[in-house]
């Protein structure tokens, strides 16, 4: 029996860990990948208070070596399912709580067309930072309209030789600077209200057709695609218990509390206005301090 078990080993997962531990409970961490979820794959961070240019796998991992010096229990176990009677089921083992603290994340959002998964490693990457320098000189492009999409343009165009940033829509909902910062690169073209439509390529890419609005076509001839569109939460095996909305995010109406007693939720995976580092574990911390407060109570 463990006091709490926390699903997720991501900032807020880990975070949560932290403050229980810290509070001598007993806790397991069960995560189904790696530690330190998205940002790991952050080549720098710049906006954390008082921790200014640290990189994402650095963070992550003083985050981890903290849990684990305080004999904090992390299992690489992929969760399958979760019982209303605080049960967590892995594909190895089944384990019992006090109190669970949900903490998933989400993950990177595809375009699901033709080829996107066979040429995933071969010339399609989720991630900018982790596959970049595979470019270098090379001519890339990137999908999307966010914060990651206009950071990961930004990040190849000091690497590649050229650098496509296409996006749905004309308006882009990343911040203004870093638009404007592209938009003064030589090597950075950027095209709106287009789509990507198909990729080119037997055993690896080799060009992607955008259509615009007006249904024209173009093909363009790319090394690498990256594509930055969004995420997905990964809640699907706690719906038979936990109330998700539309998008499968995790409902709460506070942010820590779940519609099931004593499980409770943080991080990304739950409905929320803003997904950063900041408030992954600020999560973190709130979901332990009040599973804490409310299993002594």
């Amino acid at each position: 029996m463990y006091d709490i078990i926390i699903v997720g080993a991501g900032p807020a997962g880990l975070t949560a860990a932290l403050y229980a531990l810290r509070a001598n409970k007993k806790v397991l961490v069960l995560e189904s990948k790696s530690y330190g979820g998205q940002i790991v794959n952050a080549s720098l961070v710049e906006n954390y208070p008082a921790l200014p240019n640290i990189s994402g796998f650095d963070f992550a991992t003083n985050l981890y070596n903290q849990v684990k010096d305080l004999n904090g229990e992390i299992k690489f176990e992929g969760v399958i399912r979760i019982e209303e009677d605080k049960t967590v089921i892995t594909h190895k083992n089944s384990y019992k709580a006090k109190a669970i603290i949900l903490a998933t994340g989400a993950e990177n959002r595809k375009l699901n067309i033709e080829n996107e998964e066979k040429l995933v490693g071969n010339g399609v990457s989720y991630c900018a930072t982790c596959d970049g320098n595979f470019y270098k000189n090379k001519t890339v492009a990137v999908n999307g309209g966010g914060n990651t999409a206009l950071e990961d343009a930004i990040y190849l165009s000091n690497i590649a030789k050229k650098v496509y940033l296409i996006h749905r829509r004309d308006i882009f909902r990343g911040e203004e600077k870093y638009l404007s910062e592209l938009k003064e690169k030589d090597n950075v073209e950027i095209i709106v209200n287009s789509t990507i439509t198909k990729l080119n390529g037997e055993n690896k890419l080799e060009s992607i057709e955008v259509k615009d609005n007006n249904d024209t076509k173009q093909t363009i001839e790319i090394d690498g695609l990256f594509i930055a569109i969004g995420q997905t939460p990964k809640n699907e095996i706690f719906s038979n218990i936990i109330e998700l909305d539309e998008k499968g995010y995790i409902k709460s109406h506070d942010g820590v509390h779940t519609n099931c007693d004593k499980i409770y939720v943080a991080g990304d995976t739950r409905v929320k206005e803003l997904r950063q580092l900041t408030t992954a574990v600020s999560d973190g911390s709130i979901a332990a301090t009040i599973a804490i407060k409310e299993m002594e109570d």
